[in-house]
């Protein structure tokens, strides 16, 4: 027998969708450190710290998480103010190791 999650249609009881739900986030943290990891490569690669904030970017960044979102059928939207969130975290994280250097 597998310890692996089952698949969220396939559950039937609110602990398997927790399960699957846990299992997630423990892969999505780990998602996120791969991500921060890049933070820490552009605040290393940048050579001045007025480099670190990008709105055009930013704004790449967004719309492209967007059109991934609608195109699995989740709300574009909510997916984009999620992203929103995530890339100032993520500049935030950058400026500080930026300072760091």
């Amino acid at each position: 027998m597998s310890d692996a999650p089952l698949p969220g249609p396939l559950c039937s009881t609110m602990q398997e969708v927790r399960a699957g739900v846990d299992a997630l986030d423990r892969e999505l943290v780990a998602l996120l450190a791969r991500r921060f990891a890049y933070m820490d490569a552009a605040a290393r690669i940048k050579a001045e710290r007025g480099h670190v904030r990008d709105e055009a970017r930013k704004a790449e960044v967004i719309a492209n998480a967007r059109t991934a979102a609608e195109a699995l059928g989740l709300p574009g939207a909510v997916i984009a103010d999620l992203w929103e969130q995530l890339v100032e975290a993520s500049i935030a994280y950058e400026l500080s190791a930026f300072d760091r250097r």
